[in-house]
């Protein structure tokens, strides 16, 4: 399914579409198998209807086809004016001839329902899979998780460690991995999750030692100090320091390393320069299925965070 059903942009340069996409027989037989191709939007017309590159043709993708729920009216025109010079996956419904010029007739809704369809059937929850951010809302990050699938990764679901807004932790474009959380074959949905896959406290506390000085963000500011992360999914305690402010990037001294208690214990040290983009995700797992996550270390008195994938 993985190799059918790719985050749009995936199929668009590989030998196989730029085959199927560089002839009349190509076409034919990519119609005939519904085989899901890949293009770019050259324009949205008037009335959003969308032209297509497809190989050395350019196809017409009409506005109630160009994504699900659009005949229904139940996703937005945006959906359709966002993809004009972007990738856009599509079953050829027909080839058009006028003139001597021939110009395939595509349909998004189609690919996109058949993803859909592969993936209710296919997928259950904790299993791992590709995805493609779209675009971020204070309350979680959009993805596309095949054929232009949107799903939704809440906010409190991204890390361990809270952040104000997705955006410190995503950039649009950006490839990443995800796990389904829940799916709703009457409504349509799969539901993701995503701090699973930045490790255990355990997994992450063991890239540091007590006498490190290390960078970090800071999360939260209370009267008895500042919480600093230190990755996604780990974050101290430092002593509080007259000047610091949420958000911002600090190198820390760590004192000590307390498995038993989850804890860290950091003395801030100096404020370093912000940086411009999200740092790179470190994923403990990128394939395969999670039964059960557990994000605790084992004999600690604390319980933490836990989920199981039913």
């Amino acid at each position: 399914m993985r190799s059918r059903f790719l985050p749009e942009g995936r199929l668009l340069h590989t030998p196989e579409n730029e085959a199927a996409c560089a002839s009349r027989d190509g076409l034919r037989r990519a119609m005939e198998e519904e085989t899901v191709l890949e293009g770019v939007a050259q324009l949205c017309d008037g009335a959003h209807n969308l032209l297509v590159s497809v190989g050395p043709f350019t196809g017409f993708l009409p506005r109630e086809e160009a994504a699900l729920g659009i005949a229904e009216g139940t996703t937005r025109e945006i959906a359709i004016l966002s993809r004009v010079g972007k990738p856009v996956c599509f079953q050829i419904t027909a080839l058009e001839e006028s003139e001597g010029v021939l110009r395939p007739r595509l349909s998004r809704r189609r690919a996109q329902q058949a993803a859909l369809d592969a993936m209710l059937a296919g997928l259950h929850p904790g299993c791992i899979l590709p995805a493609v951010v779209t675009h971020l809302e204070s309350f979680g990050a959009f993805v596309d998780i095949g054929c232009g699938v949107p799903s939704l990764i809440g906010i409190e679901n991204i890390s361990v460690s809270r952040i104000p807004h997705p955006d410190q932790r995503f950039r649009v474009g950006q490839a990443i991995f995800a796990v389904v959380q829940e799916l709703d074959p009457k409504l349509g949905r799969v539901y993701l999750t995503h701090r699973e896959l930045l490790g255990t406290w355990a997994e992450n506390a063991a890239r540091f030692q007590a006498g490190m000085t290390v960078p970090g963000i800071v999360r939260g500011l209370k009267e008895y100090g500042a919480f600093v992360e230190l990755t996604p999914n780990l974050s101290g305690l430092a002593e509080r320091k007259s000047g610091l402010r949420e958000g911002d990037r600090v190198s820390v001294y760590i004192k000590a390393i307390l498995p038993e208690r989850m804890k860290i214990k950091l003395l801030a040290i100096d404020t370093l320069p912000p940086l411009n983009v999200p740092a790179p995700l470190e994923y403990f797992l990128t394939q395969g299925q999670i039964e059960k996550w557990k994000y605790a270390p084992e004999g600690c008195v604390k319980v933490g965070a836990e989920t199981i994938f039913a």
